[in-house]
């Protein structure tokens, strides 16, 4: 995981010494510019397609644990490869494909959500961090937890 976000780092620091080497006087002698790489990086980048990117539980009673699986399609023209998932709370989990997902393919994030101490309305945020453009997506579960009436 760590050797990914090494690479990573190395490839983006790499698009930015490309952009500094950029020549102001508009001449290119046969060279591709940082302006192209970039639109080349672009057009050529991983997209990921969701079916939806939010849902809602809906009633739970507080403590129930679930799950949901967000499906999604690889609908770029190179591999998706996704680095890592943050969320916004500690009561949920995002599970991803660690292996590049390619043209074409699809795969699913599945979130689990434990309501436990939880209470009233809940909209919690999985971001995704991918070398797709934008880099980060973010998908979000919401439900409305209520406290059974013997507690």
């Amino acid at each position: 995981m760590i050797l990914k976000r090494v690479i990573f780092a190395v490839a983006v620091a790499g698009l930015f010494l490309l952009g500094a080497c950029h020549q102001p006087s508009g001449k290119s002698h046969g060279k591709i510019n940082s302006q192209q790489v970039k639109t080349k990086a672009a057009v050529n980048a991983p997209v990921m397609t969701f079916t939806e990117t939010v849902h809602n539980f809906g009633k739970l009673t507080q403590g129930e644990i679930v799950k949901y699986a967000f499906h999604f399609k690889n609908t770029g023209k190179s591999n998706l490869q996704i680095v890592g998932v943050r969320t916004s709370c500690g009561c949920t989990v995002g599970k991803y494909p660690r292996k590049p997902v390619k043209p074409g393919e699809e795969a699913d994030i599945v979130v689990t959500f434990n309501s436990a101490y939880k209470m009233g309305f809940q909209d919690k945020s999985i971001m995704l961090l991918a070398n797709t453009k934008p880099a980060r997506t973010v998908l979000r579960i919401e439900a409305n937890v209520v406290v059974p009436k013997n507690k």
